[in-house]
């Protein structure tokens, strides 16, 4: 009976383990993704504009959706990335001195925001 039990447990263990590594290979395309949305937003901090949106297409697929934001103090990204039926959603506050120690802005302009 201990021989039974002990078996099933192994079993168990070894199921679930590959299980997760199914579901981590599945999430890592849609995070990739969303990183891809993420320095794409970075790269492309608007000077006026205080919102953009935009989705990132190629070979008729759709890869990440980005929003920005201007905010007092910094920035807000929230970028989706989708693989296949799979999307994750990442948000990333930046401040503006930090975008600008890292090259991002080239000078500190805070948004006027009613």
């Amino acid at each position: 009976m201990k021989f039974i039990l002990t078996f099933a447990l192994v079993l168990f263990f070894f199921y679930a383990g590959n299980a997760q590594t199914k579901i981590d290979d599945d999430i890592s395309p849609a995070l990739v993704n969303a990183k891809k949305g993420i320095y794409w937003a970075l790269s492309n901090i608007p000077g006026k504009k205080i919102k953009i949106e935009n989705d990132l297409i190629a070979n008729d697929k759709l890869y990440s959706s980005v929003k920005l934001q201007k905010e007092v103090g910094g920035v807000k990204i929230e970028s989706t990335g989708f693989s296949e039926s799979i999307s994750v959603t990442i948000t990333v506050y930046r401040s503006y001195d930090n975008l600008k120690k890292d090259g991002y802005i080239k000078k500190i302009e805070e948004p006027e925001i009613e």
